[in-house]
């Protein structure tokens, strides 16, 4: 009796657990369905995997079949988060305190620079950050103090010997953070760039991959990502026939037209990958948000295997080969993943400069595209739209419990300066890496007191960090 009843205590937080974030979701049900079968999960007994890479405590969460459906971050485990289950940043605070954290940051807040990454994505239709919510999880994998753990255990000796006492909640406390979809068939950037300089893209490939490079460009310049290196942002590469290489050779220019991120049917990577069964063979590449999948195994496949490739991972998407030709064009796409190192409150003014590491790549010196300009231009022009963005950040940003509105105000000012920035860049046809040479603005917003409109001051910052190349 005394186990039934403990039981059912604990299926009581899990309901209300998922009725929190139901509230929280309620206006994505898709997004919303995830959750909840990952909370079904974790109540069936799967647990979140820890991701033992990286410096900080992060998760697969699973389903009750044991597939990953998304990477969870909680606050308190962030690189600097007081139940950081990593050393690496504890001696880092310990030996060399003058360095700690990034002083242009808000510390312990990278859970909402990644909801607030994918918030940007979606409101300029870049689709290239898989969907990430600010969600609540409890699970005994996840890293707890000690005291947390002995007051559940306590709880549940109390219950055994006394079954009508009541208690709040009889399980660990409840995590807040990030809930980031988990996307499959994707390597570190950093592998094919490598590969690519051995064997070239097609015209075709390169071009669409330039297009989804671009779109990467504008979504870390506007955030101002403090950490992006080729190691953190992803890749997936299907590579064409050889059937197909030899007609896109022969027929030389008279390719097919490019189908622009644009018209991929506007979803992220990972919905890219919806209804795909998941390959039992398929290994976890637990240092990033990746599987390594058969189609974009290191081995050149037969054209034959790579049909039967192309058509399994996604098959409602609409052949681009001629008729009765079996050849396949191939496919890229990028997912920008570990966005939480963004959204400063000032521009890097101490020791470093945290560049964009894709600003050395050579497809940082070609001009940004007419499609990117057509696409981008007409919502970041639109000083109505921008503060629009500004607008749900703020709601987004507030449900942290040491929001600071003060703060919160210049870290807007620093991404409305960096799309002042951008959108002049792509007004004079300038590349990426002349984009980021451009110097940095601010932008602060002002109102008077018997005035109903803002004003926007812009100002250059004048102080340089002391390292301009890390």
């Amino acid at each position: 009796m005394c186990s039934i009843s403990h039981g059912y205590e604990l299926f009581e937080d899990y309901v209300l657990t998922a009725y929190c974030n139901v509230l929280r979701l309620r206006d994505d049900p898709a997004f919303n369905e995830v959750v909840l079968q990952a909370e079904n999960a974790i109540t069936a007994g799967v647990m979140p995997e820890r991701i033992y890479q990286g410096s900080s405590g992060s998760y697969f969460v699973k389903n009750a079949e044991g597939k990953v459906l998304a990477v969870f971050k909680p606050k308190d485990e962030e690189p600097y988060g007081r139940l950081n289950p990593k050393w690496t940043k504890w001696m880092h605070k310990l030996c060399c305190p003058c360095c700690f954290g990034r002083a242009c940051l808000i510390p312990n807040q990278g859970y909402l620079s990644e909801a607030g990454a994918s918030l940007v994505d979606r409101k300029l239709h870049l689709n290239i950050v898989p969907k990430t919510r600010v969600v609540r999880l409890v699970a005994e994998t996840f890293n707890y103090a000690r005291i947390d753990r002995q007051k559940a255990k306590l709880k549940r000796r109390i219950k055994e010997h006394y079954p009508s006492a009541h208690f709040n909640r009889m399980s660990l406390p409840l995590k807040t953070g990030s809930f980031q979809l988990f996307v499959e068939g994707y390597k570190d950037a950093d592998f094919w760039l490598r590969r690519f300089e051995q064997e070239p893209l097609s015209p075709k490939l390169a071009n669409s991959f330039q297009l989804y490079f671009e779109r990467l460009v504008v979504l870390d310049y506007i955030i101002r990502n403090t950490d992006r290196g080729n190691d953190n942002w992803l890749i997936r590469y299907v590579r064409p026939t050889s059937a197909a290489k030899t007609n896109a050779t022969s027929r030389g220019l008279r390719i097919k037209p490019l189908l622009t991120p644009t018209k991929l049917g506007g979803q992220t990577p990972q919905h890219q990958q919806a209804g795909q069964t998941q390959k039992t063979d398929n290994t976890l590449d637990t240092n990033r948000n990746a599987v390594d999948s058969e189609a974009t195994s290191e081995v050149e496949a037969s054209p034959k295997a790579e049909k039967e490739i192309d058509n399994s991972e996604n098959p409602n998407k609409p052949s681009t080969s001629q008729p009765n030709d079996t050849s396949s064009d191939g496919e890229i796409m990028i997912a920008a993943i570990d966005n939480g190192l963004a959204f400063p409150f000032k521009h890097p003014d101490s020791w470093r400069a945290y560049p964009y590491h894709w600003a050395w790549l050579p497809q940082a010196k070609v001009p940004f595209s007419e499609e990117t300009k057509n696409h981008v231009l007409p919502l970041l022009s639109d000083m109505n739209y921008v503060e629009e963005i500004c607008n749900d950040l703020y709601y987004l940003f507030q449900q942290d419990k040491g929001f600071d509105r003060r703060l919160f105000e210049r870290q807007m000012s620093v991404m409305r300066g960096q799309i002042l920035n951008l959108t002049q860049a792509l007004k004079d046809g300038k590349s990426p890496v002349q984009l980021v040479q451009m110097p940095a603005v601010v932008v602060e917003r002002s109102r008077g007191q018997n005035s109903r409109f803002f004003s926007f001051t812009q100002r250059f910052q004048n102080k340089s960090p002391f390292f301009s190349w890390c």
